[in-house]
Order: structure tokens, then sequence, then C-alpha cells
């Protein structure tokens, strides 16, 4: 839930062409 919001607000702005995982850090293991 936390990148949704995090991709509304304005500091998603220098994000772009960037890849944000929200999958809870399963790709992680």
């Amino acid at each position: 839930a936390w990148g949704c919001v995090f991709l509304g607000s304005d500091e998603s702005s220098f994000m772009t062409g960037a890849e944000l995982i929200i999958d809870g850090g399963m790709t992680a293991q």
C-alpha cells in the first residue's frame, strides 16, 4: 500500500524509469 501512496506523491517524480517492486519481499528471497 505504501507503494501506491509513494507513486501518488511528489517524491515519485524522480522515480521515472525506475522499477518499484511491491510484492512483500517475495523477490528478495
